[in-house]
């Protein structure tokens, strides 16, 4: 099953404006939001290195990922195309 990894931080701008571009899109996969001062060492083993960064899984093994704010349409695309 797919899933989606949303990496964000509290003080993060782009990390807010990401929350709310991915909440217009459905999602079509279950996305878990991992804090990366909350849990450093999640981020760490996903080798991830700035946020926000959206990584997808499918059966825990990683397929794609998208690092920065992106757009709605941009997000569509990224989970769509797959």
């Amino acid at each position: 099953m797919k899933r989606i990894l949303r990496f964000t931080a509290s003080w993060c701008g782009p990390c807010k404006s990401l929350a709310a571009n991915l909440a217009e899109v459905d999602a079509k996969y279950p996305v878990e939001v991992i804090d990366i001062d909350i849990h450093p060492d999640v981020a760490t083993e996903y080798g991830v290195r700035s946020v926000p960064t959206l990584v997808m899984l499918n059966e825990n093994i990683e397929v794609k990922r998208i690092i920065g704010n992106k757009t709605s349409r941009e997000l569509k695309e990224w989970i769509y195309n797959d």
